[in-house]
């Protein structure tokens, strides 16, 4: 094995609460990532377990691990045992699903969160080992990033010219795209676009984006590796 091929995070694992990288620091980031993308005024989650994480989630702490990401807690914050008591301290209501469904990947979980205005969004990930996460769906539309960059998910109209006026205004601001993205079902239908960046994408951007015509929403993923 060449060790310059890896980072001392894939060789040591990452720094977290619970006796499993893919169970807990793993289910942590899914969930704080889904956190993000539906907005902070959560109200109720679902998760729906699929394979191993249905098998074990209890014992290996992946529940615990799952709530805290949706109160936007780290995989390293002491507090994450205790997320149960703060999510109800938020008014946050949550439930675990066992599916018998296949899923691509053992340690997956579908999460199904409503808001306070009523809006429910679907996020679908796995935790595939060593902390690390894979989203692949959005609001049953296939997706696919790590959060490892900084990342901007827009909602839009497939129609000709937004990723030219959405790369405009990144490069204006001097943000390099490292990765970049787009999904649709239909032609001429709703689509979504992800963009990872090597730069951190501002407030100000994110809002000049979302005022671009044609798009319904823009929303920026902070990445994990974020101090």
């Amino acid at each position: 094995m060449d060790l310059r091929e890896y980072s001392v995070f894939d060789i040591m694992g990452p720094v977290m609460i619970g006796p499993s990288s893919s169970h807990t620091a793993g289910a942590a980031r899914l969930a704080k990532i889904a956190r993000q993308i539906a907005g902070d005024d959560v109200k109720e989650v679902q998760f729906i377990l699929y394979d191993s994480f249905a098998n074990t989630y209890k014992g290996h702490g992946t529940d615990k691990a799952l709530v805290a990401g949706i109160i936007g807690l780290d995989p390293d914050d002491e507090r994450l045992p205790h997320s149960f008591e703060l999510a109800k301290e938020q008014n946050i209501s949550f439930s675990f699903v066992k599916s018998d469904k296949d899923a691509s990947h053992p340690n997956t979980v579908r999460m199904v969160i409503k808001n306070k205005s009523g809006d429910v969004i679907e996020v679908l990930g796995s935790s595939i080992g060593g902390g690390n996460v894979v989203l692949k769906e959005i609001n049953g539309m296939s997706v696919e990033f790590t959060g490892e960059y900084e990342t901007l998910i827009t909602k839009h109209i497939d129609k000709p010219g937004i990723i030219a006026m959405v790369t405009k205004v990144l490069s204006e601001h001097m943000i390099n795209i490292a990765f970049m993205r787009v999904y649709r079902q239909l032609k001429g239908d709703m689509a979504i676009m992800v963009i990872e960046s090597d730069q951190t994408i501002p407030e100000d951007v994110r809002i000049r984006i979302e005022h671009i015509d044609g798009i319904e929403k823009a929303i920026v993923v902070d990445s994990i590796n974020k101090a």
